[in-house]
């Protein structure tokens, strides 16, 4: 992608200080793009505010718990002023509430979802007055089929993705594109399958065995899509989930 279409642009990224969030942070840096991240953990948003130093541009980082109501205002605001305003809204944070109990429920609805709508309320005055402002959601294939392991995770991200429909309904004429993305299963160091390859080495081959390319997805290959669909490039992109999954979807 042309560094050009970017250059300049004002970028937020929720829980980007590993995984998905780091590699689409990173992925905008080196598109010319400002960018401010937030997460709960101060050390890893640390090494990511100084790797996003080195690929040149304004940065921002600064820790929010996006379960906490009161935190995200906080947040959007400190990171419009370092940046001088919000163009872009990433919303890649997950609570990871992968149980069927109260605690996975609550970690899901509270950070997955509301997070979500939260973070949005609280940019779109800057995303507004950008004038061609973007919103790209992150959900996840799970929100598209049963989720038998994960039900809280799943039915969050079901909720996403028709929220994405909704919120790209509400504010296309008002200059906001929105749009939203669906990984399959991704491996990162730290993540939930880089885990499981050891905790639940069964389950990680099972899964494995399922993908159609003999292998998990990259945060990289997400953070592709997530900057496209940002970009002036995807102009006419309005409303769409895109998954990408490496044809994950097609053996479940």
């Amino acid at each position: 992608m042309s560094q050009d279409s970017l250059s300049g642009r004002k970028v937020v990224v929720t829980g980007g200080s590993r995984g998905i969030g780091k590699a689409v942070a990173l992925a905008f840096a080196q598109n010319g793009a400002s960018v401010s991240i937030c997460a709960r953990g101060v050390a890893a948003l640390e090494d990511t505010r100084a790797m996003l130093a080195r690929a040149g541009g304004t940065v921002h980082a600064a820790r929010c718990d996006l379960s906490d109501p009161h935190d995200i205002p906080v947040y959007v605001a400190a990171a419009a002023e370092a940046l001088g305003g919000i163009d872009i809204l990433v919303n890649n944070a997950t609570g990871s509430g992968l149980s069927d109990t109260e605690e996975g429920w609550d970690a899901s609805l509270s950070v997955d979802l509301m997070a979500v709508v939260r973070t949005s309320g609280a940019a779109m005055p800057f995303l507004l007055e950008s004038k061609s402002g973007a919103i790209v959601n992150v959900a996840s294939i799970s929100g598209l089929a049963a989720s038998p392991r994960t039900p809280p995770y799943g039915a969050a991200k079901a909720a996403v993705i028709q929220y994405s429909a909704t919120q790209a309904s509400q504010l296309i004429r008002k200059g906001v594109r929105v749009n939203c993305v669906a990984p399959g299963a991704i491996e990162f160091p730290g993540g939930v399958w880089d885990t499981r390859r050891t905790s639940d080495p069964s389950l990680y081959e099972k899964t494995l065995l399922r993908m159609p390319l003999g292998r998990l997805g990259r945060a990289e290959e997400i953070a592709e899509m997530v900057v496209f669909l940002a970009s002036p490039r995807a102009s006419w992109v309005v409303g769409q989930t895109i998954v990408v999954d490496g044809g994950q979807l097609l053996t479940q």
